[in-house]
């Protein structure tokens, strides 16, 4: 399992199809599609209009339906975005699974100048169109997504690959192939 890691507008979903593209055999689960796909003015919709994240319990709930419709390698995508989801994939996975974290590291100025460039391209997500949600997307990031991110660094049973993605697509995703020893 190849978990994609890091705040928003750093390549999580376009790194994990590249991947994909790369290794047919893994099946990419897109955590944040799977959460836009519930229903308008369910929680969960009202929470990333918001800008905010959806509560433990509700995304391990899906993550664990999701897996367990899964056979196979997998590239997830966008989970875990906190301590208590990441303590829980480890918990539930580690003995099912070869994880190996990925974090893609990238400064806050250019997460925010990705997603107004996405935007500017057509970006149909709501949540990227408002500055003030996307700071506070970024901001959310490093109080609940950083803490799950160092914590796994330090888990023994995982392999953690910390991957500087802040410069271009072609150089960003060899770095990461090299992490993974593609």
């Amino acid at each position: 399992m190849i978990v994609m890691m890091g705040g928003p507008g750093t390549g999580k979903g376009t790194f994990s199809r590249m991947l994909r593209e790369m290794h047919p055999e893994y099946t990419h689960i897109e955590t944040g599609a799977i959460l836009r796909a519930q229903p308008d003015g369910s929680p969960i919709r009202i929470a990333i209009a918001g800008g905010n994240l959806i509560p433990d319990e509700m995304v391990c709930d899906l993550i664990a339906t999701t897996l367990a419709e899964t056979p196979g390698d997998i590239i997830l995508d966008g989970f875990p975005r906190t301590l208590i989801q990441a303590q829980w994939l480890v918990h539930n996975y580690a003995n099912k699974y070869d994880i190996h974290v990925v974090f893609l590291n990238v400064p806050d100025e250019i997460m925010e100048k990705r997603i107004s460039k996405r935007k500017r391209e057509g970006s149909t997500r709501k949540d990227d169109g408002d500055i003030d949600i996307v700071r506070h997307r970024i901001e959310t990031f490093h109080t609940t997504t950083m803490p799950a991110i160092k914590w796994l660094s330090g888990v023994g049973n995982i392999t953690f690959s910390d991957v500087d993605s802040s410069e271009h697509e072609s150089a960003n995703f060899a770095r990461i192939v090299n992490a993974l020893n593609w």
